[in-house]
């Protein structure tokens, strides 16, 4: 039985991925941060339904001989390093905590297994917010990076250092370069969850506005679900490399509001306001990726379609409200 070693197994993306990986007989484990554990019902919500098929241990991203000591215990055959501070505003907040965090924790994940499990498979979630102010459209695994983010520039410091430990240690080290992926268990913090919810709320009489930054902004979205396959068949293969997991196709957030409104039999133009509060103090407007390599090596594809992303959200906001 393979065993698989989580880092921010409580979001959106770790949950769907340990359901996979229990789906295909792993032992999983998870490093939580204690407060995990004092307050289960709020830290640990998306994984109410698998927690006692679950190995949690107790560890902080923020102490490497933490890290240390979990991964020599369980020896994992994979390391799936997903924890990070992923809210870009709040990185312009607090560019130290972000810098910091996302980078040590990577830095300490690495070392750990270079250490403690050379055997290990480990893979990084980078993010096409390394791409920011855009070289080129759509973006490849061989774009330049121009982050305009404190986030963004922590995930091109942690994707060089997983590349430069497989490179100059031998460690199976891959990338996903992952685009905006979406689901029902994406955090109220997030623009996307922020129209569902708010589009929920309307339709039920519990709102009659909301306020977002640049309607014009385009992303690149797919479903955490697809993705996070991705992941796992980036650490099946023969030698590691770094990939672009996108759909390919653009949509603006003015597209995301209008596909949710209309969910609820709304014209999102009554309600949805722009704000210069939630405008970014550096913008990125196009983020648009080319997943051809991940589709020739992996055989990946996303098989969710923008419209049923937010419909399904949209459902899950009403349901939650009922």
């Amino acid at each position: 039985m393979k065993r698989a070693l989580i880092t921010g197994i409580t979001g959106q993306d770790g949950s769907y991925l340990a359901e996979l990986l229990l789906s295909k007989g792993y032992e999983v484990h998870a490093i939580v941060r204690r407060a995990a554990f004092e307050d289960p019902e709020h830290r640990m919500g998306r994984l109410r339904h698998i927690a006692d098929r679950l190995q949690l241990h107790s560890g902080s991203l923020e102490s490497y001989p933490s890290l240390f000591k979990i991964v020599q215990r369980v020896q994992p055959d994979e390391f799936y390093h997903l924890a990070a501070q992923s809210f870009v505003s709040y990185s312009f907040e607090d560019e130290f905590s972000t810098l910091q965090g996302n980078l040590n924790g990577t830095h300490y994940a690495l070392s750990a297994v270079k250490e403690g499990a050379p055997h290990c498979r480990f893979y990084f979630a980078a993010s096409s917010e390394m791409f920011g102010k855009v070289r080129e459209v759509p973006q490849t695994e061989t774009t330049p990076f121009y982050p305009r983010s404190a986030y963004g520039i922590s995930k091109c410091a942690g994707f060089d250092l997983t590349r430069n430990y497989r490179e100059a240690y031998g460690i199976f080290a891959a990338s996903g370069i992952l685009y905006n992926h979406e689901s029902p268990r994406r955090g109220f913090e997030f623009v996307t969850r922020k129209i569902t919810s708010h589009a929920a709320k309307i339709k039920r009489g519990l709102a009659t506005e909301v306020r977002l930054g640049n309607l014009d902004a385009r992303r690149d979205w797919g479903h955490a679900k697809d993705y996070v396959r991705a992941m796992w068949l980036m650490l099946q293969q023969p030698t590691p490399d770094d990939f672009v997991i996108a759909s390919g196709e653009t949509r603006s957030v003015r597209d995301f509001c209008d596909v949710a409104f209309r969910c609820v039999g709304l014209d999102y133009r009554d309600y949805v306001k722009t704000d210069p509060r939630f405008f970014r103090p550096a913008e990125v407007d196009v983020l648009q990726g080319d997943p051809s390599k991940a589709k020739s090596v992996l055989g990946w594809e996303r098989t969710v379609e923008f419209s049923d992303i937010v419909a399904e959200m949209v459902e899950e906001d009403l349901r939650r409200l009922d």
